[in-house]
């Protein structure tokens, strides 16, 4: 009940809507309470005395707790409804934001499927509780208490005839919720796991019928749809097979009380309607044990479900302000790499070993290399999206790790090489990084990033939605968008990750023509699969293996290093393309 108590405390945010519910399960308890006494004068003093009087006010008696308990029960419906919407609300956002602050490490290994189960099923499986589950429990208990109360004052020895089997249902219910428990879990790791493939199959849909392995993504969904069901079947099992014997012990107490209480009525120490009351509290008695019957197992799957959503909310930050992190002041951008190593987390060898190097304000920091040599990795130290291992990475001197994130990142801009567009407008998407931009602002940024021309040519212009994941575009499109946005920003340091790899030669020429224009003040890194993109950058960083293997210019790297002119003659086949030495 841990982690479901913690969710819990959201309540605080809801406390009318929330005593309003609980003041309106009291009103109804109150009412089934005097439901029986009612009966009991109706029978003794109506119709067994034959007086018509007592007919007709038990009959307005009954009347009135009818409209009482139908009125509180709505109320206490919607109240503990706007309750728990408000609990789920505050979850959602907090799981949101927690996403938000946590590294890329984090996200690396989490799958977005199971995250997605977080910020939906087991949201709204604590949410149930709090809404419904919760507020049962307490009825159950003040119902129980109540009913309990008046048995003892009715009849102490039918009273204990009742509570006699109530140890015997209370021990299948403790069987029922620790078996129920694990299976719950286990329902919804299930559920993670088939979400994730659905996500994956979406994302990775065009791969799919590229290869024509639809069949065996339907295998797949099906094989792990199949185990989802498994383990309901299973706890569908559990609670066919205990709650037979729970209304089995229940029926054995309803037998002892109409056995011992017809002996006492014909031997007239018990009248009729006491008889009668007595069955209708045994009743009142024994719903509220079912009920916790029933939250205990909601209890159950709550607690498996706000455990998988405090991991989310109690995951670590790899990557956040130190304490002690001060704004950085309007940079330069001079970036020095000082004796860097890096390990992924979880990885057992370092990605990078020892990088160092220099990148003063204004050059053009070309990094090249075979695939996995760490030129990614180089990149994403810069706006520390990972802490270095060893070493340190300074930006005008000031150590990344001692200056706070926001003011780092925002004089950095990026364009990343998994191009990611959001739901909106053309104008939106090139406005990401500073939504007060003008229209002008705007336009300006996609006629530097040569995307001006195509986005007139579009249905409404700037105003143009632009579908999931940018689809609608081009490859280039979309690359030159995202440049747009990097450039609006405004940022002292460039980064562009193989930016022009999905553009051909002639809009590649155009965007190259705009960046020596753009690049001139900024310290500008650029990985790119194209000799065009280096042959004039003012410092090349060779990496092999993640070890800087060389740095200079092109013509110096040509002059002293045989791995760069086997990168060329491999990768940029720039004899073939006439460009020579």
């Amino acid at each position: 009940m841990t982690f479901t108590f913690r969710a819990l405390q959201h309540i605080r945010h809801y406390r009318l809507p929330a005593a309003g519910a609980f003041l309106s399960l009291l009103l109804v308890n109150l009412a089934n309470l005097a439901t029986p006494q009612i009966l009991r004068a109706l029978i003794d003093r109506g119709i067994t005395a034959l007086n018509m009087q007592w007919v007709w006010y038990a009959a307005g008696g009954l009347l009135a707790v009818a409209v009482v308990r139908g009125t509180f029960n709505f109320l206490q419906a919607y109240w503990s409804e706007v309750t728990s919407q408000g609990i789920a609300y505050e979850l959602r956002n907090v799981i949101f934001e927690k996403l938000q602050t946590l590294s890329f490490s984090y996200h690396d290994q989490a799958q977005t499927g199971k995250l997605m189960t977080r910020m939906t099923s087991d949201v709204e499986m604590v949410r149930m509780f709090t809404g419904q589950g919760f507020l049962q429990l307490l009825g159950a208990i003040v119902m129980m208490i109540g009913t309990v109360a008046v048995l003892f004052w009715m009849n102490w020895l039918l009273a204990l005839v009742i509570l006699a089997v109530i140890p015997a249902i209370g021990v299948v219910f403790f069987l029922l919720v620790k078996n129920v428990m694990p299976i719950s879990g286990e329902v919804q790791r299930k559920l993670g796991q088939l979400n994730t493939i659905l996500q994956e199959n979406l994302a990775g849909i065009r791969v799919v019928k590229a290869f024509a392995r639809e069949e065996y993504e339907l295998a797949r969904y099906d094989r792990q749809n199949r185990e989802l069901l498994d383990a309901n079947l299973t706890l569908l099992r559990l609670f066919t097979t205990y709650f037979p014997f729970i209304f089995f012990i229940a029926n054995l107490g309803v037998l002892s009380v109409v056995w011992l209480g017809g002996i006492q009525v014909i031997g007239q120490r018990l009248t009729l309607g006491d008889l009668v009351a007595f069955i209708s509290y045994q009743g009142f008695l024994l719903m509220p044990i079912f009920m916790l019957g029933m939250v205990s197992a909601m209890i159950s799957r709550a607690e498996a479900s706000a455990q998988r959503i405090f991991e989310v909310i109690d995951a670590q930050s790899e990557v956040k302000d130190a304490p002690d992190a001060r704004p950085l002041p309007p940079i330069q951008g001079r970036v020095a790499f000082e004796h860097v190593s890096f390990r992924y987390a979880g990885g057992e060898s370092n990605v990078i070993h020892d990088i160092s190097f220099v990148a003063q304000p204004g050059q053009t920091v070309a990094i090249l290399g075979q695939t996995g040599s760490g030129k990614s990795t180089i990149i994403n130290l810069i706006p520390r999206f990972y802490d270095v291992t060893e070493g340190r990475v300074t930006v005008d001197g000031h150590d990344v790790r001692q200056v706070t994130l926001d003011s780092l990142r925002s004089q950095i801009g990026i364009v990343l090489q998994e191009t990611t567009l959001f739901a909106g407008t053309i104008r939106e998407n090139i406005a990401y990084g500073r939504p007060e931009a003008s229209l002008d602002e705007v336009v300006a940024a996609a006629k530097a990033a040569q995307a001006h021309e195509f986005i007139l040519e579009l249905p409404d212009g700037y105003d143009t939605p632009v579908g999931e994941r940018g689809v609608g575009l081009s490859g280039g499109q979309k690359q030159r968008i995202a440049i747009a946005r990097a450039l609006l920003v405004d940022p002292r340091i460039l980064i562009l990750d193989d930016s022009t790899s999905a553009v051909d030669a002639e809009t590649e020429y155009k965007i190259q023509q705009a960046l020596e224009e753009l690049m001139q003040g900024r310290t500008s890194f650029v990985i790119a699969q194209r000799i065009s993109t280096v042959r004039n950058a003012d410092l090349i960083l060779l990496l092999d293996n993640g070890r800087l293997a060389a740095q200079g210019t092109h013509y110096e790297l040509l002059e002293t290093s045989p791995l760069y002119a086997e990168i060329l003659d491999t990768q940029f086949e720039f004899r073939e393309q006439g460009l020579g030495v």
